[in-house]
């Protein structure tokens, strides 16, 4: 008998675990990892399944039962609430990005509010500036818009109309107002500033398209 010969191309031992620790390296293996909530949730759903078991209610009385379940339940909403305090720090921390090519803290109601002081001043330039940035501040506030760094009017604007599909002009003239005084040095008048402050007021109380999701705009 002529005896089998080892396949040149198969790998050693060494060589296999090499290859099977850098495939185990790929990303979509971390992805499909449980999360912690995964364990956590699996686990008290196991328990709670052993408390009602029958076994189980035979060693302790219904009423300890409802007491247990009681605790269990107001555990995981307590931890649903906690899980939930990421996305409003990540908001309070938002505030503080650059936007429009300024960096400041203030909330679309201060910025409104400095905008009419500036408005009664006839500073319309320095007012019409303010109102865009509250504008798209209250966009920013309202999780309707995640604007790219340097992101433009116009790419806000856009962005904003994806959720707002009703008030598109509008939204789109806001942003030509605010190109024409910030950028382009075009003096604002009273009426282009009125327009601007309708459209802010308009867009600030207009529910957002349910189910529709930022579009990502970078310019």
């Amino acid at each position: 008998m002529i005896p089998l010969t080892a396949d040149p191309y198969a790998p050693d031992g060494d060589e296999a675990r090499r290859w099977a620790e850098e495939e185990l390296q790929n990303p979509r293996y971390a992805d499909a990892k449980p999360t912690w909530f995964d364990y956590l949730a699996e686990d008290v759903a196991e328990f709670i399944n052993g408390l009602f078991s029958p076994d189980t209610g035979q060693q302790v009385g219904s009423t300890a039962l409802v007491i247990v379940a009681v605790v269990i339940v107001a555990a995981l909403i307590t931890v649903l609430i906690l899980w939930g305090r990421p996305r409003a720090a990540r908001r309070v921390k938002r505030r503080g990005v650059d936007l429009l090519g300024e960096r400041d803290d203030r909330t679309a109601a201060q910025l409104r509010a400095e905008a009419e002081r500036r408005a009664r001043d006839g500073d319309w330039d320095t007012a019409t500036v303010l109102r865009f940035r509250a504008l798209a501040r209250g966009l920013l506030e309202r999780d309707i818009i995640d604007p790219a760094p340097g992101a433009t009017a116009q790419a806000i604007a856009r962005e904003a109309a994806s959720a707002l599909a009703a008030h598109h002009v509008e939204l789109t003239a806001a942003a030509g107002t605010f190109d024409q005084v910030r950028y382009l040095r075009h003096p604002a008048t009273e009426q282009s500033y009125r327009d601007l402050a309708a459209t802010d007021d308009l867009v600030s109380t207009t529910r957002p398209v349910a189910g529709r999701e930022p579009a990502a705009v970078t310019s």
